[in-house]
């Protein structure tokens, strides 16, 4: 089952014309997760031709300004639409409280049903995936996301031609891609005779924060890795706001092992500088990408 990424906004603290604040949508089965909810964030989803009340949880990376402050309005149009599931809201500590003020200070007219966690290690686990959070070193309680699809035992069709199976007795296989076994014309078929095991997709959120070994830890082995990219090659100004520099990102893919590098949260004074910084990127770790808002990756 493929995983779709929509990026929503790729900008940093300050929007531009083409980038809006960082959100990112992950779309898995019946799940949508929202990672990070920037102003303006409602709106890019109706550019993008995308239903909000389809959302199931919202990661939150941490509570500076341009990662939240499309929520209030989000829950206002998901109020307004009719929203009926309960929003699973998750993020660092801090968020019980900080979601308690945002009700305090906007004048909500509807309400939605949503329940807040404070998150760290392996927090969420479901037949089909499992989400974990590590912490990140940024000015303020940051967490970075890791998204693993379980593996997933797959019927040999090659072997399943040989067998000859009648249409009826198809509806066993379904059995075998739970481990267990199966009788068909009077012969048992193990389930380790007729599966392979499909190997498992992992997707990583590597934002604010400056270089550390907790980043290398969330990309490792990552089929696709988002990291942030700030500054250019400017280490000092990256010390400086623990930030990460595009440069350093590559240099977190190489060793991390991952097989995709989708770099985001781009600076204004980058505005039309993208192919520059993915060809900075590129010398370290080849397969990069700079996303822009609207980009659709599939794993």
């Amino acid at each position: 089952m493929a995983i779709q990424i929509t990026f929503l906004g790729t900008s940093t603290t300050v929007p531009t014309a083409e980038r809006n604040h960082t959100s990112i949508l992950l779309k898995y089965k019946d799940e949508n997760i929202l990672v990070d909810c920037g102003e303006g964030t409602q709106r890019q989803f109706r550019k993008a031709k995308i239903n909000p009340c389809k959302l199931t949880k919202i990661l939150i990376t941490h509570w500076h300004g341009d990662h939240i402050l499309g929520l209030p309005g989000l829950f206002q149009t998901l109020a307004f639409n009719k929203y009926s599931k309960t929003l699973e809201i998750y993020g660092p500590k801090g968020t019980k409280k900080f979601i308690k003020e945002l009700f305090k200070i906007f004048v909500i007219k509807k309400k939605i049903k949503i329940k807040v966690y404070e998150v760290n290690g392996k927090f969420l686990k479901t037949a089909d995936f499992e989400i974990s959070a590590i912490p990140l070193e940024h000015s303020c309680p940051t967490n970075g996301y890791m998204f693993e699809e379980k593996p997933k035992l797959r019927i040999n069709k090659e072997k399943l031609k040989k067998l000859k199976i009648s249409q009826n007795d198809r509806k066993k296989l379904s059995q075998l891609t739970k481990g267990k076994s199966i009788e068909v014309n009077g012969k048992t078929i193990s389930s380790k005779d007729l599966t392979y095991k499909q190997a498992s997709k992992k997707i990583s959120f590597v934002f604010d924060t400056k270089k550390c070994r907790n980043a290398e830890k969330l990309a490792k082995d990552s089929d696709l890795a988002i990291i942030e990219s700030t500054l250019d090659d400017n280490e000092r100004l990256a010390k400086e706001y623990k930030h990460l520099t595009v440069t350093q990102a590559a240099q977190i893919a190489k060793k991390a092992n991952v097989k995709k590098l989708v770099l985001t949260h781009i600076s204004q004074r980058y505005e039309n500088k993208s192919k520059r910084l993915e060809n900075m990127a590129k010398k370290i770790f080849k397969n990069t990408n700079v996303a822009k808002d609207f980009d659709v990756f599939e794993i």
